[in-house]
């Protein structure tokens, strides 16, 4: 059995990374969707908020597993017998830096491979960040995030339903 982690901070999921664990799970039997604290980013919902969101959303997705973790994620990976890590990649600026994490990885583990998948086109522009922003400011995120999340974000953020 195949075993992936796809870690990310989610803070919100979005459809990119819907469509990314969608692609991973036709590579990897199981993949487990790692919820990571990230001390560099002020997070908008919590841990257990994100990893209930995440299973809402992808309940049709076969051999997902979310959890939450905090630490680095050669021993997150170690402890899980992950085969791979994934990471989702939309612009060369993701590259770089997901070179450098990748090669780092490698450095403090040999015993996982990182394989890197890009969203479908009409999603590869999206990104927590803006999600959030276009929420705040009173746009329409619907197209961008599944409507588990949007409903979330409208609670989180106070905005008039249909926001």
């Amino acid at each position: 059995m195949r075993t992936a982690i796809y870690p990310g901070s989610f803070d919100p999921l979005h459809n990119g990374h819907l469509d990314v664990i969608e692609r991973a799970s036709r590579l990897c039997d199981r993949i487990i969707v790692a919820v990571a604290r990230n001390l560099s980013k002020e997070a908008l919902f919590t841990f257990e908020e994100r990893a209930e969101l995440i299973r809402e959303a992808t309940w049709h997705v076969e051999g997902v597993e979310v959890v939450c973790f905090d630490g680095l994620l050669v021993h997150f990976a170690a402890e899980r017998k992950a085969d791979a890590v994934i990471r989702g990649l939309r612009a060369v600026s993701d590259f770089e830096y997901e070179f450098q994490m990748a090669l780092m990885n490698r450095e403090l583990s040999d015993e996982f491979e990182t394989i890197f998948l890009m969203p479908s086109q009409k999603h590869i522009f999206l990104s927590s960040r803006m999600v959030k922003e276009i929420a705040r400011l009173g746009g329409v995120i619907d197209q961008f995030v599944p409507p588990v999340v949007g409903g979330a974000l409208t609670r989180k953020l106070n905005l008039p339903t249909g926001s």
